[in-house]
């Protein structure tokens, strides 16, 4: 069931998404090579705790830190530590949350860390593309699936692929709430969404196959060729004529 939001609930989640957003791009100010990823995890912990908010990742599903840190081929779910460290070249993505008054925000951004090839450049650039064609026309009535199908015949026409295993989703008292929302699938499908229902779109694309596999830890999602993928994600409102970003 796709739960409806009243407006001052929507207000609790701005707040929320507010501090996502600006803790990102407080990520993206600092982010840089010669950093562990425990260092940009404690980055994030610090920020949201400031914000008077707590990220929500840390303790999920027994989750041991405040943000995904997911480095090149990795696609989600990369768990900080203290030997993983950047290099020029690498691509990054911090996935984070923010708990406050009863509800949480989630975004996440791929950073480049200097001088990066021109294909991860590319990759990184039609990812966040990816997000903005699949809010195309979106609004009370759209078919679920439409948002996927749009990720899904851009990512492919330039030359990457969606990965099939992860997926965006509602939001609001919990991280994750239905509906689950693909990065692919047939235009006209699904269920229409409801104004006033709260979404996380997050394409997650590769330069190479879509096929992932996960580590020992459970956690942590590599594609299957080792080639790099990226990620980009933000909270959405959908409104009778359209959406609200509130992580933008």
């Amino acid at each position: 069931m796709i739960a409806v939001k009243s407006e001052e609930e929507i207000a609790l989640l701005r707040e929320s998404c507010r501090i996502v957003k600006e803790c990102l791009e407080f990520v993206g100010s600092r982010i840089r090579a010669g950093m562990t990823t425990k260092e940009v995890d404690e980055l994030v912990y610090n920020f949201i705790k400031a914000s008077g908010a707590e990220p929500s990742c840390l303790g999920y599903c027994g989750y041991p830190a405040s943000a995904c840190v997911s480095v090149n081929e990795t696609v989600v779910h990369g768990i900080p530590d203290d030997e993983t460290v950047l290099r020029e070249g690498d691509i990054v993505s911090v996935d984070l949350c923010a708990y406050k008054n009863g509800f949480h925000g989630d975004g996440a951004r791929t950073y480049c860390i200097g001088e990066v090839s021109a294909e991860k450049k590319r990759l990184v650039k039609v990812t966040e593309e990816c997000f903005f064609k699949g809010i195309e026309g979106l609004k009370a009535g759209t078919p679920l699936y439409d948002i996927g199908y749009k990720v899904q015949q851009y990512a492919e026409s330039n030359g990457f692929s969606v990965i099939r295993s992860y997926t965006g989703h509602g939001i609001g008292r919990e991280m994750h709430e239905d509906p689950a929302v693909p990065n692919y699938g047939r235009r006209g499908t699904g269920p229409r969404l409801p104004a006033n229902c709260v979404i996380c779109i997050e394409p997650m694309i590769a330069a190479g196959t879509w096929r992932v596999r996960v580590l020992d830890d459970g956690w942590t999602a590599v594609t299957l060729d080792k080639k790099p993928a990226a990620h980009y994600e933000n909270t959405v409102v959908v409104r009778e004529d359209g959406v609200e970003i509130l992580t933008l």
